[in-house]
């Protein structure tokens, strides 16, 4: 390996203009951690709010954007047994994706499951362990119950609909646009709602009212999953495109004995993130070898065309996943 290495970097906080390729150290190994020669990187959401200078990376984290990536580990640091330089791996980072090389717990990676490429598995890391630790682990969601997923066509979306179905719930979901209503309801989607002809609310208190709702909308939204929500049902928020702040009446949550909670990944300890990992290899890698589950493209950009890749995220015109082509 050289000494340096092309990497994206936000020049100062703003839009997607703002990202601009340059040349960094290559990164080592630490004691526990593996080096990715970074084949394919996610592009996703917690990615432009950092660039915006709204969602700052952890003090030990790269400054780079990129929470995902899949390629092959090219160094191993002190302590790491279970991989080896050559294997092909796709991993939950702490940031430094948009790059040639990145740092990350060797914990956080997982091989490739079979019958994926690579551009296709850089796809699965951050989603995964975000629907998976939120719906099954915070959310609690059994087969049978009633889930409704906002932002159905997003990236996040698109996996708990598959995950959900699989599981067996009856999934709900909202989307904006009749094309992405349809993409919904062909990944497994019972029905899909388009939130700007139907009104959710009564569309769920049609069907019995949702057992577990995944938000990542809030704002005017939180009220109104209240009221869709059925009595014992939990709220799991995930992000806040509209805001954090409202009004909410909680006699509601009391009288009809309601779950409000929520979180964010990047944040957690490396032994959860570990233990995540854990549980998709041994409960959703096999499903996806198996075919049952398939990772959503929208879309690829080099390296060097972040921005696009970002302003083509935030034009919300997208259905699955957006990646980097690195290498």
């Amino acid at each position: 390996m050289s000494e340096t290495m092309r990497a994206v970097e936000i020049t100062t906080p703003g839009g997607p203009e703002v990202l601009a390729l340059t040349e960094r150290p290559m990164p080592q190994a630490g004691h526990g951690e593996v080096v990715i020669r970074v084949a394919w990187a996610g592009v996703n959401r917690p990615d432009a709010l950092q660039r915006a200078g709204l969602y700052a990376p952890p003090p030990s984290a790269s400054d780079l954007p990129g929470l995902e990536a899949s390629g092959e580990i090219a160094a191993v640091g002190a302590g790491v047994s279970d991989w080896s330089v050559g294997d092909q791996v796709c991993a939950l980072l702490p940031g430094g994706g948009y790059a040639e090389y990145v740092t990350t717990p060797a914990a956080h990676c997982l091989p490739i499951p079979e019958g994926l490429s690579l551009k296709e598995a850089a796809c699965l890391p951050e989603t995964f362990f975000t629907v998976w630790s939120n719906v099954f682990g915070r959310g609690g969601l059994q087969a049978g119950e009633r889930f409704l997923v906002h932002g159905g066509s997003s990236g996040i979306g698109t996996t708990a609909i598959q995950l959900a179905n699989a599981f067996g719930a009856r999934v709900f979901a909202t989307a904006g646009s009749d094309e992405k209503c349809k993409a919904c309801v062909d990944l497994g989607a019972e029905r899909a709602i388009n939130y700007r002809d139907e009104d959710f609310v009564e569309v769920l208190k049609a069907e019995g009212r949702a057992n577990l709702i995944l938000d990542m909308v809030g704002g005017s939204y939180l009220p109104r999953n209240v009221k869709a929500l059925a009595d014992e049902g939990c709220l799991v928020q995930i992000a806040f495109l509209q805001g954090p702040k409202v009004e909410l009446n909680f006699a509601q949550i009391m009288l009809r004995r309601l779950t409000i909670t929520g979180s964010t990944l990047r944040p957690q300890s490396d032994l959860i993130k570990a233990r995540i990992a854990e549980d998709l290899r041994a409960q959703v890698w096999p499903l996806i070898a198996a075919g049952k589950i398939t990772p959503v493209m929208d879309s690829e950009f080099p390296l060097e065309e972040a921005a696009a890749a970002h302003a083509r995220m935030e034009s919300s015109g997208h259905i699955g996943k957006i990646v980097l082509k690195v290498a």
